[in-house]
């Protein structure tokens, strides 16, 4: 900055053109007097061009305030300068549109309009701002129950998703947090630690490969529930637990499904299965879900933790679980989702019909029938039994459930995260359903609760 006491008044400089008048400014000395200015006034030609340009200064004045207002109201863009008179309006000129954006499906269209939706509970509807009439496969009984049973129990966070096997019907999606009311909205696509639901991919890969069975005892060291796999390897001077893969999986054990996925089934079957499954691909194109992410482990030690699913960088979308969990129920064949049986134009025609799409097949049909019999024994006598069961030990439903619970420590958002999956009838599926529920400083309910609400809604008990 220039310090001021250098400064000094500039120089005014004599005019030019319609300012200069006569022969300028100049300062004339008269005796006894200071300097006086003299201003001379030009005559004929000039001083008509002196008047109109006067003239032309005043109008010009005059409507400055007048453009401001309309410049000032006017809906352009900030910073766009109107040419003045044009003869377009700017409020009607419409940005092009960009250049080979990709339109909203239909499935997005229905998900955002799902809230809106109305009538009987089997036959939801709602209508686009177009008039086209979306005819929903949600059951709404079976979504109100559940969304109801997670605002009632005051979770955190907490999403639900139920799908039709056989054809895809997304047969409820709901979801809702106490904490962040927003955070509902995306929930059923966002990515989560997939944990323990990982060790139907490891049964899987072990399975497809050949190299075992329900029946497959594996030993181990270290407690069942061992999240470090320094302490799993099996002792040759023996005294080691020994387990069966089923009674593993009813319990969640690790050390089992950690050495499963290195001893036994390798690397490059886990990551076949992985690719199967559908990780790190866009697997459900046109709908909001993001890829779900399993990076390909570094390490016999990375191995073992991905395939206990303690691995917190596998992370997978609830809509994409349930989609996964219906796909073994048919059999090994993944359908393609909808929310939507039909959409009916603003004329009254048929616009969508659904038909059911296979988008590829998970395991063999015999895979999917041992991971039947080693999921069916969750809800009888392991992880899940408390919530399926009463006091006195009777169980609440009447069903045969095949079932995965998964937990697991995460920071997106935080806190403890509760997940289960499941079909049902075990032998004869109708639904296959994914409760992710994430408590954080007092728990509230476990995913099993909700998958308990769902299925007793479903079968009408």
């Amino acid at each position: 900055m220039q310090d001021l006491k250098h400064l000094s008044r500039r120089k005014h400089s004599t005019g030019s053109g319609f300012f200069s008048f006569g022969r300028g400014n100049r300062k004339i000395e008269r005796s006894g007097e200071g300097p006086s200015p003299r201003l001379s006034l030009p005559k004929g030609k000039n001083r008509e061009q002196l008047k109109r340009l006067l003239l032309f200064v005043a109008i010009v004045l005059a409507l400055i305030p007048v453009y401001r207002l309309v410049f000032q109201r006017s809906p352009s863009v900030p910073g766009e300068v109107h040419s003045l008179g044009t003869t377009e309006s700017a409020s009607v000129a419409k940005p092009p549109e960009a250049p080979g954006k990709t339109p909203v499906s239909s499935f997005v269209t229905a998900c955002s309009l799902l809230d809106d939706a109305s009538g009987p509970s089997d036959q939801l509807s709602a209508r686009t701002l177009e008039g086209e009439l979306l005819h929903y496969t949600i059951r709404g009984d079976l979504q109100k129950r559940v969304h109801d049973f997670l605002v009632k129990s005051q979770v955190p966070y907490g999403v639900f998703v139920a799908v039709e096997p056989a054809t895809g019907r997304i047969l409820a999606l709901t979801a809702h947090s106490s904490v962040d009311p927003g955070w509902s909205k995306t929930a059923y696509f966002d990515l989560y630690p997939m944990a323990s639901l990982f060790k139907i991919i490891t049964a899987s890969a072990a399975l497809e490969s050949k190299k075992i069975t329900p029946e497959t005892v594996i030993e181990f060291r270290g407690k069942a529930t061992s999240e470090n796999p320094r302490y799993w390897e099996a002792s040759p001077k023996g005294r080691n637990n020994r387990t069966d893969v089923t009674f593993a999986m009813s319990k969640s054990i690790n050390p089992v499904y950690g050495r499963l996925a290195r001893d036994v089934a390798g690397k490059t079957s886990v990551m076949e299965s992985v690719n199967r499954f559908g990780f790190n691909q866009a697997l459900l194109p046109g709908t909001s879900v993001k890829e779900s992410t399993a990076t390909e482990p570094q390490s016999g030690h990375e191995l073992m933790l991905m395939g206990a699913g303690l691995d917190h960088d596998v992370k997978v979308s609830p809509l994409h679980a349930a989609v996964m969990m219906a796909a073994i129920a048919n059999g090994g064949r993944m359908m393609a989702p909808t929310l939507t049986d039909s959409i009916i134009d603003r004329k009254g025609a048929s616009k969508e019909t659904f038909v059911p799409r296979e988008i590829r097949r998970l395991v063999t049909p015999e895979t999917a029938v041992s991971l039947t019999r080693m999921l069916s024994r969750t809800v009888t006598s392991g992880t899940s039994r408390r919530a399926f069961h009463d006091r006195r030990g009777r169980p609440r439903l009447a069903v045969e459930i095949a079932a995965k619970t998964g937990s697991i420590s995460g920071t997106d958002p935080r806190g403890h995260y509760s997940w289960f999956a499941a079909f049902a009838p075990a032998n004869n599926p109708r639904i296959a359903l994914v409760a992710l529920v994430i408590n954080q400083d007092k728990w509230r309910i476990k995913s099993s609760q909700v998958g308990e609400q769902a299925l007793e809604e479903f079968f009408g008990n």
